[in-house]
């Protein structure tokens, strides 16, 4: 005779499941009463309390929504003292409140609508067609609506990012996705890259790239062919090509730097003494170095341009930033870029400093008298800025001996540049 005892073990976790669905359909909730309701109230069933069940969701448990919105306006314009004034906010729940370091006037842009620029939307569609990835939304660049939103596509500025949309890497300020095994590389990009950009009509585009420390060449070789391409269907194009460090092997600098491009650029990102914090433990300072360096050995001083950007806002002193422009300029990169630090997630490394417009201005003219050809600076700068590469066309065409072009446009972009400083 088979035994109760383990039927009885499998009733009793039956009968609990049955109790708990029981007890849960009798449980009331706040929910809208519907007109027949409100109208026969017998048939509704009954509350255990007047009072409305309490939820999480308290309109005090964060802090009012006009504290997040912007202040300046023509009725009610701040004072430079106010305005450059960090101010806080108190949110989060009863007894876990945290402060948060609310976002400065000046690093506020409109957000870019599909629906309201059509230039915008079309650039959009026609990268989306084209199958083609750019850092302006990889990275969330905050001027991409200033950059796709031109008049025309002519005017536009966009930075192609090639390999694809995964990096290999973990560098803690950026935002691009990682993976220690990416998507292999498209063969055909190359030659779809040099179509597109050789149509769109543009006097100088920027590409770069994640690093790819999965190929044996870093990418070096793709990155060289798409040039190479580029410079065939349009050799007026100005190329400037963004790269990585390809682990420091100087002979993949070497294959780029020979390519045909114009300007080399590569980025140190911050100080020396905060590289181990800030970027991927495969990225160092003294090795980025040497990457500008040997452009210059291969291709001489005046021989091509380079290029590299500083982000500010991590924690970095004055004399750290003092150190790291002496050491590039010892290895005569040409040209410099400051930028404001923006955390893109939580996760990411948070904002030491808000850097104000007025110290901005004065790391770009310090930059000048050490005797950079150019040095664009500012909240919103990032390496592929536009004024600044309304700037370097200009030098090139002239040291090629070829037609500048007109000093009206680059005073008049360079002026631009100067009122959005000071409008912020």
């Amino acid at each position: 005779m088979v035994s109760s005892i383990p039927i009885q073990r499998m009733q009793a976790p039956l009968r609990r499941s049955l109790a708990r669905a029981a007890a849960i359909s009798s449980r009331p909730y706040a929910t809208v009463p519907s007109p027949s309701a409100s109208a026969s109230p017998s048939s509704q069933q009954p509350s255990t309390s007047d009072k409305p069940r309490p939820t999480y969701f308290k309109d005090k448990s964060v802090a009012d929504f006009s504290d997040f919105l912007g202040t300046s306006s023509a009725d009610a314009p701040l004072d430079p003292n106010e305005a450059y004034t960090l101010r806080t906010a108190e949110v989060g729940p009863a007894g876990r409140k945290h402060t948060m370091t609310r976002l400065p006037e000046w690093l506020k842009t409109p957000i870019p609508s599909a629906g309201t620029n059509p230039n915008y939307a079309k650039i959009k569609a026609d990268l989306r067609g084209l199958g083609l990835h750019t850092v302006c939304e990889e990275a969330r660049c905050p001027n991409i609506g200033e950059c796709w939103g031109g008049s025309n596509k002519a005017s536009a500025t966009a930075t192609i990012m090639l390999m694809g949309d995964t990096c290999t890497r973990g560098c803690r300020f950026c935002s691009v996705k990682t993976s220690r095994t990416p998507a292999p590389l498209d063969p055909h990009e190359p030659e779809n890259t040099a179509e597109a950009l050789a149509r769109w009509g543009l006097g100088y585009v920027v590409l770069t790239s994640v690093d790819r420390d999965d190929l044996a060449d870093g990418g070096a070789h793709h990155f060289a062919e798409t040039i190479r391409r580029i410079k065939q269907k349009k050799p007026t194009l100005l190329v400037e090509a963004l790269t990585g460090d390809f682990r420091g092997d100087l002979d993949m600098v070497k294959v780029v730097a020979e390519s045909g491009l114009d300007v080399y650029a590569h980025n140190v990102e911050t100080t020396e003494g905060l590289t181990p914090y800030v970027r991927d433990r495969r990225a160092t300072f003294r090795q980025s170095l040497k990457v500008l360096e040997h452009v210059k050995a291969v291709k001489g001083k005046d021989g091509i341009i380079t290029k590299t950007s500083i982000m500010l806002g991590l924690g970095e002193t004055e004399e750290e930033i003092w150190e790291t422009l002496r050491e590039l300029r010892k290895i005569d990169v040409d040209i410099v870029t400051f930028g404001q630090y923006m955390r893109p997630t939580k996760r990411h490394l948070k904002v030491e400093k808000y850097v104000t417009p007025a110290e901005f201005d004065l790391w770009g003219k310090r930059a000048l008298d050490m005797g950079f050809l150019y040095c664009a600076s500012g909240p919103l700068v990032r390496s592929s800025y536009k004024a600044g590469e309304a700037f370097i066309e200009n030098v090139l065409r002239k040291r090629a001996g070829q037609k500048a072009p007109s000093t009206n446009t680059l005073d008049q972009v360079l002026a631009a540049e100067e009122v959005s400083r000071e409008s912020m």
